[in-house]
């Protein structure tokens, strides 16, 4: 097991599936302590117990980031816990579940995206920066989009919550560049998560639909979430301390 994050303490939120899993285990094999947050209790329970059986400390806390509340707690526990928090991911998201032209998109579906991908993921960088400023250190990733870097037709909420992250990304980077705390986002393509196979666009059971979603990448294929774990890990450690205020997509050239 590598050493990398030994003696560290790391909270992903959505992390019982998908990029968050990814990024929560490889955090536990690389030495860290683990906070593993999320709504689905029992998926999140078995990540931590993974987390566990590769010899890491690891807890799961329920938590719905669109509650304020919830977002304290999960900080609270986490802190209570374990004594600090060193790096935070902020995955926790949901797709949308309609494609309509921005005219015809429903309030009710906007209110719901922006209260999930965005607000909920201000509360999460506003309670971590809390905490790392009071110990006067600290990373931050927030797992943005391609979909924050350009626009994404038929899903206006999503985009621009996604563009939303990078700006709040960018400007906490600029208030905490001299304070020992760094932020930076990820944005990826498509990925192979369930949220991309089962969510809005169903690519698990639209084979035309996942061809069209992997030729979109310049190596025509989607990501596995291993890959965007690498890069979030990579940004969460010493390897990248001259890195902040940086929206990195990860996009298998789509973007070249």
């Amino acid at each position: 097991m590598s050493e990398r994050f030994a003696g560290k303490v790391c909270l992903v939120t959505g992390a019982s599936s998908g990029i968050g899993r990814a990024t929560a285990i490889a955090f536990g094999q690389q030495g860290a302590s683990v906070i593993v947050a999320d709504m689905n209790a029992q998926a999140g329970e078995e990540v931590a117990a993974e987390i566990k059986r590769n010899g890491s400390d690891a807890i799961f806390v329920p938590v719905n980031i669109s509650q304020l509340k919830d977002v304290e707690h999960m900080v609270s526990v986490a802190v209570s816990r374990f004594g600090r928090l060193d790096c935070a991911v902020n995955n926790a998201a949901i797709s949308g579940s309609v494609t309509l032209p921005t005219n015809e998109y429903p309030e009710d579906e906007w209110n719901r995206v922006i209260a999930v991908n965005l607000t909920g993921t201000w509360y999460c960088v506003k309670q971590v920066l809390d905490q790392m400023l009071k110990q006067g250190c600290g990373t931050i990733v927030n797992v943005s989009s391609a979909a924050g870097l350009r626009g994404h037709s038929g899903n206006v909420s999503y985009a621009a919550a996604k563009h939303g992250v990078v700006g709040l990304t960018k400007t906490a980077a600029l208030e905490c560049a001299t304070k020992n705390i760094r932020v930076n986002a990820v944005c990826p393509t498509g990925i192979e998560t369930p949220m991309m196979l089962d969510g809005r666009r169903n690519l698990r059971n639209d084979p035309k639909a996942y061809e069209d979603a992997a030729n979109y990448q310049a190596m025509k294929r989607l990501g596995k979430p291993q890959e965007v774990a690498d890069v979030i890990l990579w940004l969460s450690s010493e390897e990248s301390t001259f890195i902040t205020g940086h929206a990195m997509a990860i996009d298998g050239g789509a973007f070249a």
